[in-house]
């Protein structure tokens, strides 16, 4: 709880949002909150069939997220106060990516968890020479890396769910839904 859930909004707090006075502070209460909520949910679902999806961002990922943002702001001379490409106050956007996080932690939406991943059996020399790969592109900007892969997997929960979603309307239309 400490580690991705209180730490996060404190620093995120600090770096950003206290400029805007209780505004900020709801927010990284906000954060807090649905991270103890999410532990909760966690703890309480562990019998579930489904091992392949988390229901909800995980809260490790929510704290990359915050965490990463203000590496990839810190690496570029961007201070949490700071006007940004000319009329964006990069506070604001701290705001909504903090809410973004703490609301999706608390969501119903699937994410997945990759707990379907055998690296136990025998792999081929083409996923060896990827997971190489990764790590020569992770350490040439780890930055922006980690906040692009962070930002895409919190926003992948809304993909599957919004493609569900098309599917079913799809099967819906096409009158597979009387079969």
């Amino acid at each position: 709880m400490v580690s991705f859930g209180v730490a996060p909004a404190l620093v995120i707090y600090v770096w950003a949002l206290q400029p805007l006075g209780k505004l900020g502070w709801i927010a990284a209460f906000i954060y807090c909150t649905c991270a103890a909520f999410r532990l909760a949910r966690f703890n309480v679902k562990l019998d579930l069939d489904n091992k392949t999806h988390f229901f909800g961002l995980p809260s490790p990922a929510a704290a990359t997220l915050l965490a990463s943002f203000i590496w990839l702001s810190f690496d570029n001379g961007i201070s949490g106060n700071e006007i940004f490409l000319g009329f964006f106050q990069m506070q604001w956007f701290a705001f909504i990516l903090t809410f973004f996080a703490a609301l999706s932690m608390t969501s119903d939406l699937r994410f997945y968890s990759g707990k379907d991943i055998n690296l136990r059996k025998s792999q081929p020399f083409i996923a060896i020479l990827f997971v190489v790969l990764g790590f020569g592109i992770v350490s040439h900007s780890p930055a922006e890396i980690i906040f692009i892969l962070s930002l895409g997997y919190a926003l992948s929960g809304y993909v599957i769910f919004f493609k569900g979603k098309m599917n079913k309307r799809k099967s819906f239309l096409d009158g597979d839904i009387f079969d």
